[in-house]
């Protein structure tokens, strides 16, 4: 089992200041899964509860010089704690630096497995290593063993599970609006309801025996199904507009928890160029996707994927 590559400019860049500090906002642990073509970053993709994240990116667009070679089909996993890579990252950058500047080949990332002080058994790291003029500077960041090929496959088939795509996706406000409206849900209740129609609105509520808060976003841009509104339907009120919506098959609702969904906005570090918002087929969950653009364009940046899965609540749960 044997993984090394080179971290690009904007790898470096990418992990370091934008997508490290999101992901570790999500979690502490997740797994750090490398394919043939792909990396990904996955959060609680082997559990039913909680928010399931998903971060995936072409190689090209973190590395150079990547090889990867194992038994199972050239797949390795293993769960890594993201604190302690994004500190390992940071430290090793001021003599990456230097090193540049003598034509080094660059940051090498690869997995080792050395014997820790005072152990005799050898464990798992991924380490990274810079070469400056004079010296080299290694930093090791402890993961968990390996994954076997039952583990990897059962981590492979969730993910391919996760990466289905609601029929209707609407075009999410700011995010920064949306963060600070949803901060304030926080303190009302703990269970919203979302609903998303092929109309282009979301429509956001929480209700409790005092108090109902609620927000409606209309006319956002929608990707896949969508639907004229109908006429009228302008002069009704939120509420009665999404129960004929729902009725007409034209929209669904389902109940998230507060926090998840404050959790989620999270991702807003990372700095994406959009978000969208759906809900999976059967309102099994509640999904945001959150877009990048290639630098200068408007055009989606398809080498990075950035998504959640939000579980979904029984409505007599609120």
């Amino acid at each position: 089992m044997k993984f090394k590559a080179f971290l690009t400019d904007n790898g470096i860049n990418l992990l370091e200041k934008r997508i490290l500090p999101a992901l570790d906002k999500m979690g502490k642990i997740c797994h750090l899964y490398f394919t043939r073509d792909h990396a990904f970053f996955l959060h609680n993709l082997l559990n039913s509860d909680g928010v399931q994240s998903i971060a995936q990116f072409k190689k090209e667009s973190l590395f150079t010089d990547y090889r990867i070679s194992s038994q199972n089909d050239d797949k390795i996993a293993f769960s890594i704690d993201l604190s302690l890579l994004h500190r390992a990252l940071r430290s090793i950058l001021a003599i990456y630096a230097e090193s540049r500047d003598f034509n080094s080949n660059g940051l090498q990332i690869k997995l080792v497995k050395k014997l820790p002080p005072h152990s005799t058994q050898a464990t798992p790291f991924l380490t990274f290593e810079a070469k400056g003029y004079k010296s080299a500077v290694v930093q090791d960041v402890p993961i968990s063993k390996p994954l076997s090929r039952a583990d990897v496959q059962e981590l492979q088939l969730a993910l391919e599970v996760s990466q289905e795509m609601p029929a209707t996706l609407v075009k999410a406000p700011d995010l920064n609006l949306l963060q600070n409206f949803v901060d304030r849900m926080k303190h009302v209740g703990d269970v919203m309801g979302v609903t998303v129609s092929k109309y282009g609105d979301l429509h956001l509520q929480i209700s409790t025996t005092l108090i109902t808060l609620g927000a409606e976003f209309r006319k956002l841009m929608v990707l896949g199904e969508r639907a004229n509104g109908v006429d009228g339907d302008g002069n009704l009120s939120a509420q009665t507009r999404i129960e004929r919506a729902v009725q007409r098959q034209d929209a669904m609702t389902v109940q998230a928890s507060v926090k998840h969904f404050f959790k989620c906005l999270q991702y807003s570090s990372a700095k994406p160029d959009c978000a969208f918002y759906g809900i999976a087929p059967q309102g099994a969950c509640l999904i945001v996707i959150f877009q990048f653009f290639i630098p200068g364009t408007r055009q989606t940046d398809k080498s990075i994927s950035l998504h959640c899965r939000l579980p979904v609540l029984d409505p007599g749960s609120n």
